[in-house]
């Protein structure tokens, strides 16, 4: 067989699979609704134009709120700002806390490296008691 003979052949069973698709109906989809349910449905889904156009013009950018509406939005921002005022609040005092441990550490190495040092190269010129002051 030729290349045009294989490409006619394809050609004609593809064309033959589609008239053939279109005929039969899907076995996995009935179709038991009328068409005066289905538009019975659609009137539910959609809304009249006039409706629709209502819907957005009832509030728009310029008109004033409504105050329980105002109410709400600042009800939600005091909650937020109550809520980073807690977060910050919580990470200052951890931050503290770890500032205060790194200085008691480090005073207290700072503390022993000069006992040690005054240990080892004491004289016995002054007397001990003084070192501490």
């Amino acid at each position: 067989m030729s290349w045009t003979q294989v490409v006619v052949f394809s050609l004609l069973t593809t064309l033959l699979i589609l008239t053939i698709s279109t005929v039969v109906e899907s076995a996995s989809v009935r179709d038991d609704s009328k068409a005066t349910d289905s538009k019975g449905a659609a009137r539910h889904v959609f809304m009249p134009e006039s409706d629709a156009s209502n819907f957005f013009k009832r509030r728009s950018r310029r008109s004033p709120q409504y105050f329980a509406e105002l109410q709400a939005e600042q009800r939600v921002r005091m909650s937020n700002n109550e809520r980073r005022r807690e977060y910050n609040e919580e990470q200052r005092n951890e931050f503290e806390n770890y500032v205060e441990e790194e200085r008691d550490e480090q005073h207290e190495r700072s503390r022993e490296v000069n006992e040690q040092y005054r240990e080892y190269n004491y004289d016995g010129l002054y007397p001990r008691q003084q070192w501490f002051h």
